[in-house]
This record gives structure tokens, sequence and C-alpha cells, in this order.
């Protein structure tokens, strides 16, 4: 009878430790495919690896290796900014703030979004609502930061750096197409007197143009199409307003009146899945600045991201260095244990309806080529720089129970293909195991 208070003690220190035991026993087994695909794999033994595997349900990690250890992580920084946009940006977005002036004058605002002109899209609502006007004062927001802090200065000309602005137009690119070897075909053809040919296209051409500058040239060389970034200066969108509309535009530094009215443009989801699904950078650098004008009235990522960690990501396991919106920085570093938060906030407030809705499952997107037999059970964000492999996400056992993972590889010296297929041999084994 002298043991009878003890139980209440005893009973619940037993349970805790059979779970204790359970998660070593599970984390002791997960280590073997960590270890045999991912560790001590070939491709790997050189790199820089962290990997969190957590269960939702029970808010308990599953294994954990080097998972509060930072990692440049590419395109996985987009999961911090998509999360943002989805909370902030509403159902659809604002593609300008107005004030109707008169029937013939109206005063704009850009307000950051990408879709205006842009070929993803069919329908443009603001493009309908400005032709109707003969002259459009468009207000200077003096933004002016059109590459992102740590990017390669190197890479201005690639597609996939497209740079930023407060009203992007047509995605921010030119698209050249090879006709014949005299003659090119520009979108927008504004471009088209804008750029020199030098000599015979017989096969095609190669392009170049200043990096302050969208003085284009032309010589001989392989590429039939292209899109090249352009740089979108204020005199530059003028003159694509103008050419595309057929109006008078002019821009104006301030206004005193008010533009309270406002022009949707696309639905919020259409922009955050392609986003996600070819890891668009520019759609992501772009919804950071439109979360930025939302909350704080400006376009600053520097600003909002500040905002951000001291508010919604205030309580993320390490604080992590994120300075832009898509990842393309050297200067990003998140923990595996970081994105396994994220993705959990993101479950949490949004569901995982939505999310299989924006991010790719298997042979699909970024993905296309992998987790083919797991269609609809696995929902992820890849990552990929020189040296980097990056994959976080989602992921539905053949028991049924939803995992979120984080595996971050930096450093490696050897194919990324290696390094995807180690990844999704772990994954997979997850998948059939549990």
């Amino acid at each position: 009878m002298y043991f009878e208070p003890m139980k209440k003690f005893i009973l619940p220190a037993i349970f805790f430790a059979a779970i204790l035991i359970s998660s070593c026993s599970v984390s002791k087994k997960i280590n073997r495919p960590a270890t045999k695909y991912l560790l001590h794999d070939e491709a790997f033994v050189h790199a820089q690896t962290g990997i969190s595997v957590y269960e939702p349900a029970t808010g308990k990690y599953w294994y954990n290796y080097q998972a509060e250890k930072y990692f440049t992580p590419a395109s996985n920084t987009k999961l911090a900014t998509c999360y943002a946009a989805m909370k902030y940006l509403g159902d659809s977005l604002i593609g300008i703030t107005y004030d109707h002036v008169n029937d013939s004058t109206v005063v704009i605002k850009g307000m950051a979004d990408p879709s205006f002109m842009h070929s993803d899209y069919r329908n443009n609502p603001v493009f309908d609502f400005l032709k109707k006007y003969k002259t459009i004062q468009v207000i200077d927001p003096a933004f002016d930061e059109y590459l992102g802090a740590g990017w390669g200065w190197g890479d201005y000309l690639e597609d996939y750096m497209a740079q930023r602005s407060a009203f992007p137009f047509h995605g921010n690119t030119v698209m050249v197409d090879w006709v014949n070897e005299h003659t090119l075909s520009f979108l927008p053809s504004y471009f088209q007197q804008h750029s020199v040919i030098s000599g015979n296209l017989a096969n095609g051409y190669d392009a170049y143009r200043p990096w302050d500058t969208n003085d284009f040239s032309f010589k001989s060389g392989r590429t039939k199409h292209s899109e090249i970034p352009f740089r979108p200066d204020e005199k530059t969108l003028q003159n694509l307003l103008k050419d595309t509309l057929k109006s008078d535009v002019e821009t104006i530094e301030k206004y005193s009146g008010n533009l309270t009215d406002i022009i949707h443009s696309q639905p919020t989801d259409s922009l955050l899945k392609p986003m996600m699904h070819r890891s668009d950078n520019f759609f992501a650098e772009q919804s950071l600045l439109m979360v930025s004008e939302r909350l704080l009235g400006e376009m600053s990522d520097r600003k909002i991201i500040d905002t951000l960690l001291k508010t919604d990501y205030k309580l993320m396991p390490q604080k992590p260095s994120w300075v832009d919106g898509s990842g393309l920085s050297r200067y990003d570093l998140f923990s595996p244990k970081d994105f396994v938060f994220i993705l959990n906030k993101m479950k949490d407030d949004f569901g995982m309806d939505r999310i299989k809705n924006i991010l790719p499952t298997g042979g699909t997107g970024t993905i296309s080529s992998y987790y083919k037999q797991d269609s609809g059970y696995i929902f992820v964000k890849t990552g990929t720089l020189n040296g980097v492999v990056a994959l976080s996400g989602f992921l539905y056992t053949k028991k049924n129970k939803l995992l979120i993972f984080s595996v971050l590889v930096n450093n490696h010296r050897g194919s990324a293909t290696s390094i995807r297929k180690g990844i999704e041999k772990f994954i997979q084994e997850l998948r059939d195991k549990y």
C-alpha cells in the first residue's frame, strides 16, 4: 500500500520511456538508408549533408543529421517566399492602383505584379484597362535594386536572372527568335530598334548587351531562341508602354491625389504554382516585393525579410541568413530544421489541398524525371546551384503517415544527377517502410 500514490508518476514515466525508445528505434532504422544512400555514397562523401525528417501528427522528429547547421539552400529559399505570398497576397494579385483623372487620363502605380504582358497569361486585365486611356501617368517608385545581393553578376544575360522592377513588363525579358541569316524577331518588338546585327547569322546567333544598357548586339552563333533579360529602368518601361498601348505615357515623381482604386490581375495561386513547379526566380523575387508593398507600403526585400523574421518566422529553429526571394544568392543560409518549420507552418495555415496544387509532385515540374512511381504522394521544392542540391517537402508513406523532410547538400563535386538519385533512394525507402 505504500506504493499506491506512486502509480500516477510511474505510468506516465513508463509511457514516456516507451515513446523515447520507439523514437530512438525509428531514428536508428532511418540512419541505415541515410548512411547507405547519402552519407557514405561516393557522390556524397566529400560533400556536407543535412537531413531532417519530422512527423507533424506527433510533433516528433524521426531523424536528424546536421539538421541545425546552416546550408546554402538554393531555390528551397522559395518556400519562405511562397508562405509569405500565400498569407499576404490574398486570392488575387493587385496589378496596379490608380486614380481616374478624367476620361482620357489616368495615374497609375505599379505593384510589382509580374504577370503584366507575361506569356503565361492569356487574359491581362491591366492591359485591357490601360488601353482605354489616351494619357497614362506612371508614378516612379524610385526602385532600382534590379539585381539581388549575392547574385552572380556574370549571369546577367541568362533567362533565369531576369531583373526585378516595380512595374514588370513581359517578365522583364525580350524573346529573340532566329528567322533567317539576316533577320531576328523580337518580343516585345520595341527592342528591335535597339539591336545591331553584325555579319551573317547563317546558323543562329550569339547575343550580348552591356549590363547597364539595353543596346543589344548579335553575331553569328548557334542560338535559335532565347529569352534575354533587359534592364527595366524608368525610361525603358515608359517606352514599352508607349509602344504597346499606343498612348502618351509619362513618368511622374510624386502625385498628390489618392490611388485608392485597384485592378486585380491574376489569381495568386496561378503565379505561385509556376513559381514552384519550374522554380521561377523572377516570379519569386516579384512575389516578395509584392508582399513588401502590401505590408510596408514600399518595395524592399531587405525590410520585408526583416519584418517576416520578427513575426511569422520568429520561432524558426535557427535564424537564417535570408537576402532574396528566389535563392539565387549565395548569401542565403538556412538549416534543414528551418524548412521543416516553414513547411509545417504552411500545412497548418493553408492545408494540404492548397499545397498540393502549388508544389510539384512526382513526374512533374522540376522533379519530372524523379519520383514517378510516387506521383500524388510526394510534394516538394527542389534547389540547385553549382555544388548545391536541395529537396524539402511532404511525403505520404505507404502506411499513410504524413512526413515533412528536408535534405540539403552543399559542396559536392560530382554530378547533381547522382546526388538527386541518392536522395530519391533515401526518400523512397522512407515511403516504402513507414
